[in-house]
């Protein structure tokens, strides 16, 4: 049986599953059940001199019959007193000590506001702290949130207030609306900060109410650039992920890796591209605590299949396989073989091939049924017949080398190699 536990920066949890800052950890009673159904931990909602919520808050993308593909979202940070939210971490740390809680804050832009908000937090107990340099709305016009994160110098400038007071863990959380969280991910390691998290939510309108002509969510007859997250972002969020594991400055501390986490899926990748771990939000409030368990035994069959005995086995295992696209394998070819017992012959990877890519599909028209082929000299390897197959491995692709040594862009054009002569 493979262990599960994870030990973030000190910080212990009995699986690597954190529940993010959001609405989820907003309260003792939420967290209470989040823990008895099995998280690992929790970062509570972000902590900061108490705001006034608006209402409508949130709305979606659904695409293709699946709701809240992306989710997007205009709340701010905890609009409870502050009073009430110290004494519930405190309890709740008192009732699962096992269990990771990291508090989340965004204080006023003070040295003086970041040290006294500091010291109430770490008189509850908490475990860790995560400043909130993310937030992409509503706390920005206030100069907090994603105003800090967006500036590599305000964000260092902050990390070393922290510095000074905090006594446990302090994680400094990124906002993705950079060119680059790079430069604020290294300003805050130089400002002493012991570890990253990323991402925070990617500023974004959803869409437009065709009948109110209003974006979404509607306040009034007005709305503004919300928080985009969910499985829509994962793929944003690995990328930006692997830009942190792969530079010498940010890989010195452990990264807890946040973005669209709906599956044990999900959490092996961001894993395998450098987080220690991983905090989840859409997917509870899409499905509830619960999904608690699928994720712990999915993670654990997979772990247990591989030989990974623990998730240190595997943590940043798959980092050195992104390269530069100048030193890939020009050399490397495949091309696609379409399995005709598999084959349902709904034409989709014709369609796709002759409209769009590189016309290397051959149809045959017969009775009863339309058969396809490959015309392996003109196929490029591409992968759009595969992605557009509804048929599960009806479409494979067969590794056909056009030499047997390792040639990249830089050694071909050393060489001066032809370049295709069409």
């Amino acid at each position: 049986m493979a262990d599960l536990s994870a030990n973030f920066l000190g910080i212990k949890s009995p699986n690597p599953y954190w529940l993010a800052s959001a609405p989820p950890t907003d309260k003792q009673y939420n967290v209470l059940r989040a823990f008895e159904a099995g998280w690992g931990g929790v970062v509570w909602k972000t902590l900061g001199s108490q705001i006034k919520n608006v209402s409508s808050r949130y709305s979606s993308v659904n695409y293709n019959g699946n709701r809240m593909m992306g989710f997007n979202n205009i709340e701010l940070i905890s609009d409870r007193p502050l009073d009430i939210n110290l004494r519930e971490i405190a309890e709740c740390v008192r009732l699962f000590p096992d269990r990771a809680m990291v508090v989340s804050l965004m204080a006023d832009n003070s040295r003086e506001k970041w040290h006294e908000l500091i010291a109430q937090v770490e008189d509850t107990g908490a475990h860790g702290l995560e400043l909130n340099f993310g937030c992409p709305h509503g706390m920005t016009e206030r100069g907090m949130g994603a105003a800090v994160g967006q500036d590599p110098d305000i964000a260092r400038m902050v990390v070393e207030w922290v510095m000074e007071k905090a006594t446990i863990p302090v994680i400094t959380k990124l906002t993705p609306n950079v060119h680059s969280v790079v430069p604020s991910g290294r300003a805050s390691v130089e400002g002493g900060t012991n570890g990253l998290s990323l991402i925070n939510t990617i500023q974004s309108i959803t869409g437009v109410d065709l009948d109110t002509l209003v974006p979404n969510p509607y306040v009034a007859g007005k709305s503004v650039f919300g928080g985009y997250c969910g499985p829509a972002v994962k793929p944003v969020a690995l990328k930006m992920l692997t830009t942190l594991s792969q530079d010498p400055v940010t890989s010195q501390v452990p990264i807890s890796g946040i973005g669209g986490i709906s599956t044990w899926k999900d959490a092996a990748e961001f894993m395998l591209l450098g987080a220690t771990t991983v905090q989840v939000c859409t997917a509870v409030m899409k499905h509830g605590f619960r999904i608690i368990e699928d994720l712990c035994e999915g993670l654990s069959n997979w772990m247990d299949e591989k030989g990974f005995k623990t998730t240190d086995d595997f943590i940043g295992k798959s980092v050195p396989t992104i390269t530069y696209w100048e030193d890939l394998d020009i050399n490397y070819h495949i091309v696609a073989h379409i399995n005709p017992d598999k084959c349902i012959r709904c034409g989709l990877c014709y369609i796709a091939c002759e409209d769009a890519s590189h016309q290397s599909i051959n149809l045959s028209y017969g009775k009863p049924y339309n058969t396809y082929s490959v015309i392996e000299d003109e196929c490029v390897g591409c992968n759009l017949c595969k992605l557009v197959c509804p048929v599960d491995n009806c479409i494979t692709m067969v590794e056909q080398r056009r030499g047997d040594d390792y040639l990249n862009w830089k050694e071909f054009q050393r060489r001066g190699l032809p370049l295709n002569d069409h």
